[in-house]
């Protein structure tokens, strides 16, 4: 018989269509209380939700004293349950070195390309982790001081492509209830507790400080704007895959230059303002290049008034030429940084 935090995630599955039966899933688990609450889930639909489950613990390399602990108590889970573990060490160091990235990012970066190899790997179909609603709470608040616009504010998603967040709807007091009821042991993850992360500022001060001096329902109601949001996002994404080919199409197949993608500009500045930062975010994804604002302000100042001719430089190794029709994009000298020009001044 389902426990009834298991019968709550199984309706939330159900009603958000995430794929989970008869798929091969890697189940992001770190040691912490949300990820082995994900765990002990997932293993309990197993009957409801028929699925093969794979344990995967990334190792960031960063807390030693820490991590043999956290991975024994993965590895010990996943056998009472009958689940297949694997642990992969990812190094964050290198990542922040190469990319320019905060400590904080670059663990998010590593972590997801080692859930990838993993992936990869054991040939599963998609990859659960445990986001709670606290985490979300936290993430739009996070999101709003970047400047984020309503895409970043509409928060994480149910399902992300090949991802899938099961708990996004729970709150992290519930997570911790279903632990105690069912005997489940987890481990403090002390990073988590370190004031210089300013996610964690935002989780130990702000969100406390908010909900005791100005709304105790603060987080209720950054749900909800995140909601009514995403349902906007949404009309939008359908919006804007009406649009893509119209403007987006494959190079010339005789250019030199060896496109990547080509821009009409025309069919381009005919798109709502917000079609069109949401196109170039899109474009500079399939690319493989960060949608930072700053390069989406750049592109549409090139679409709008560029001059015939002139260039930009964008990270990894993206160069975009103006051209009196076309934005083209190319990677000349492959992904990676480099400095010099593509055409004459």
């Amino acid at each position: 018989m389902l426990h009834p935090f298991e019968y709550r995630i199984y309706q939330d599955i159900i009603r958000e269509a995430l794929p989970v039966a008869g798929i091969h899933l890697l189940v992001g688990v770190s040691g912490g209380a949300d990820s082995m609450a994900l765990l002990h889930v997932l293993a309990a639909l197993r009957d409801a939700l028929p699925c093969t489950l794979v344990a995967a613990y990334i190792d960031h390399g960063l807390r030693p004293d820490e991590t043999p602990a956290e991975w024994a108590c993965v590895r010990e889970a996943a056998s009472r349950l009958g689940i297949d573990s694997v642990r992969m060490t990812a190094d964050v160091c290198s990542v922040a070195a190469a990319d320019g990235l905060s400590l904080e990012h670059a663990a998010r970066e590593a972590r997801y390309r080692a859930f990838a190899e993993l992936a990869g790997q054991w040939s599963t179909d998609m990859l659960a982790v445990a986001h709670t609603a606290d985490d979300q709470a936290e993430e739009i608040l996070l999101r709003l001081f970047r400047g984020s616009g309503g895409k970043g504010l509409a928060g994480m998603r149910p399902r992300s492509d090949r991802l899938i967040r099961p708990l996004l709807g729970v709150r992290k007091q519930e997570v911790l209830a279903y632990l105690a009821d069912k005997g489940v042991g987890y481990c403090h993850d002390s990073s988590n507790d370190d004031r210089r992360f300013l996610r964690n500022r935002i989780r130990l001060d702000l969100l406390p400080l908010l909900e005791s001096e100005y709304d105790p329902g603060i987080r209720s109601a950054l749900l909800k704007t995140a909601a009514n949001l995403g349902e906007d996002e949404d009309l939008l994404a359908s919006l804007l895959a009406g649009q893509w080919e119209a403007v987006v199409d494959p190079p010339p197949v005789d250019s030199g230059e060896s496109p990547a993608r080509r821009l009409d500009r025309a069919a381009f500045r005919r798109l709502h303002p917000a079609l069109q930062r949401r196109l170039l975010e899109r474009l500079l994804w399939e690319l493989g290049v960060p949608a930072r604002y700053r390069q989406i302000l750049l592109l549409l100042a090139a679409a709008g008034t560029g001059r015939t001719g002139s260039e930009l430089h964008l990270s990894r190794g993206l160069r975009v030429v103006v051209q009196r029709d076309h934005l083209i994009f190319s990677f000349p000298c492959g992904q990676g940084p480099w400095r010099g020009r593509l055409i004459g001044g």
